[in-house]
């Protein structure tokens, strides 16, 4: 496998998406890489390589405000899940909502967002316990801004350094 080639298809697709979309494409491609549940579609490749192109401020705003929208497929699923958990046990069910409600949990969710943790047990969880959903994306949006501020931040000022080790040129 030629990593060289795969490497320089994907930095040409971001580019073209950017070129094409400009920052609705951002916005669309974090929803999609968050959307999945268990297994994510690597977003922060693709941030990383449109942050030479974009203002990475606003990139990094733009992408988070995406992925915390796609952090609600597991809010949502999370929702559909209490329902049928609730007719069960409700002992542990009750102890986890009553931890997440008493303010922890957003603090849980922008931890978990701000990191490479996986995150989509927040929104499971927020859906489950019934948490507001405007702290949950506004926990969301909070934490996937921070990571992705970082993320374009290192792509605006590293990329190029990243391109001579592999020998790659724009």
């Amino acid at each position: 496998m030629d990593w060289t080639y795969i490497i320089a298809a994907f930095l040409q697709w971001s580019e073209q998406t950017i070129l094409n979309f400009g920052y609705l494409g951002v916005f669309i491609v974090s929803i999609v890489s968050t959307a999945t549940i268990f297994l994510p579609i690597p977003g922060f490749l693709f941030i990383l390589a449109v942050s030479p192109f974009l203002n990475p401020f606003l990139l990094g705003v733009v992408a988070g405000a995406g992925m915390a929208v796609g952090e609600l497929t597991g809010y949502l699923i999370g929702k559909g899940g209490s329902r049928a958990l609730k007719k069960g046990d409700k002992k542990w069910l009750l102890k986890g909502e009553d931890w997440f409600k008493k303010g922890r949990g957003f603090l849980f969710i922008v931890i978990f967002a701000a990191t490479p943790l996986p995150d989509d047990i927040t929104g499971i969880l927020g859906g489950m316990f019934n948490y507001d959903l405007r702290k949950f994306l506004l926990a969301s949006f909070l934490g996937k801004t921070a990571m992705n501020l970082l993320l374009a931040l290192a792509g605006f000022y590293g990329i190029n350094w990243v391109m001579s080790v592999f020998g790659i040129s724009l």
